[in-house]
């Protein structure tokens, strides 16, 4: 007898107990695949720009159409992989013997708990990545108090542009302390006068700008700061209802994908959903045997 016969007779027997019981080794091979075909989709999505977030200036400039055409991709990338994810967790699941009421409903569940893993797994990956840049990049290499808002960097850049640098001149402590401020322009209240007159003095001083000049940079740099920090929100919330939504398909893909695996396993008709795309299966080896027969 070999192993495999063994694995399919001990989970035979363990279902007369209990028909419910899970089967761990398919889920956790369709939880890999999941991750591994939606690494591979995300990697392409971002190389052809639908990158669903960033704060480079070119992705504030995008359309709503960019904005929603990056969102959608995402929802279709988790669709595809966690589809093959569930097939591979219902195609590799042993068959119950004397049980067969609710396999479908069985092969769904490994789909499920297949996708569940999944997106733990990814989870985990990506706190790992966002935790290994952050150290890189944070403290450990210059104060908090020098470290400016990334996502008006452009806005601060113009605020301190001068043609006359004073040659001394360390800025990073200034230019996080105006980013700081011009943060607040976002609020309801918007910049305290205060705050607003101090960044005019800091412009005088760092650019050699006087009088309306200076004024009229500051206001300038307020109103974009403002319009910038509003699609960054915008971005996230894209980016927050795109994953929730992507998750949410994801699941349901893991299961039909699981009950289509159990069905192939089974030797079973595929349901309703699934007949158009084994008609095409059917015609394309219908073809392929013509052609092979012609030659």
């Amino acid at each position: 007898m070999t192993i495999e016969a063994m694995e399919v007779g001990a989970a035979q027997d363990l279902a007369r107990d209990d028909p419910w019981t899970l089967q761990w080794t398919p889920i956790v091979a369709g939880a890999f695949v999941a991750c591994a075909a939606s690494s591979i989709m995300v990697s392409f999505g971002a190389a052809i720009g639908l990158g669903v977030s960033s704060a480079a200036p070119t992705w504030r400039d995008a359309s709503m159409a960019l904005w929603a055409l990056s969102g959608l991709f995402l929802i279709l990338q988790a669709l595809i992989s966690f589809g093959c994810g569930g097939y591979v967790a219902g195609r590799c699941r042993a068959p119950y013997a004397e049980v067969t009421d609710d396999v479908d409903r069985r092969d769904g569940l490994h789909g499920v708990i297949a996708w569940a893993l999944a997106v733990i797994l990814g989870t985990c990956l990506a706190a790992m990545i966002a935790f290994g840049t952050a150290s890189r990049s944070s403290g450990l290499t210059e104060p908090a108090t020098t470290t400016e808002p990334s996502v008006i960097s452009s806005e601060i850049d113009h605020l301190f542009r001068s043609e006359h640098q004073p040659p001394s001149g360390d800025l990073a402590p200034l230019r996080a302390q105006a980013g700081r401020v011009l943060m607040m322009s976002s609020s309801h209240s918007g910049i305290p006068a205060d705050d607003r007159a101090y960044l005019v003095r800091l412009v005088t001083a760092t650019t050699g700008l006087t009088g309306a000049d200076a004024q009229h940079r500051v206001d300038g740099v307020i109103a974009d700061s403002k319009t910038a920090i509003s699609h960054a929100r915008a971005s996230t919330i894209i980016l927050g209802f795109s994953i929730a939504a992507a998750l949410l398909f994801g699941a349901v893909a893991a299961w039909a994908g699981a009950e289509a695996g159990g069905r192939h396993r089974d030797g079973a008709p595929l349901s309703g959903w699934m007949l158009h795309a084994n008609g095409l299966h059917r015609r394309r080896s219908s073809w392929r045997r013509s052609v092979t027969q012609g030659t």
